[in-house]
């Protein structure tokens, strides 16, 4: 084997590792920030509407 043939078969997995660094890096990065207690109040209030049950025609009081 050349050197050509090492160096071919090393790029693609540094490649792929690079850009999932970067990935995890960008949403590690995105986490929190001015934006977070507006999220995590949305996500409550989600969820807080999900857990009550819906009053509608047919329903028992």
């Amino acid at each position: 084997m050349t050197v050509v043939d090492y160096v071919g078969a090393i790029v693609p997995p540094l490649v792929m590792a690079v850009g999932f660094t970067f990935l995890i890096r960008a949403i590690v990065r995105s986490q929190g920030g001015a934006q977070k207690a507006k999220e995590d109040a949305y996500a409550d209030a989600l969820a807080a509407t999900a857990a009550t049950p819906a009053a509608g025609p047919g329903t028992a009081e």
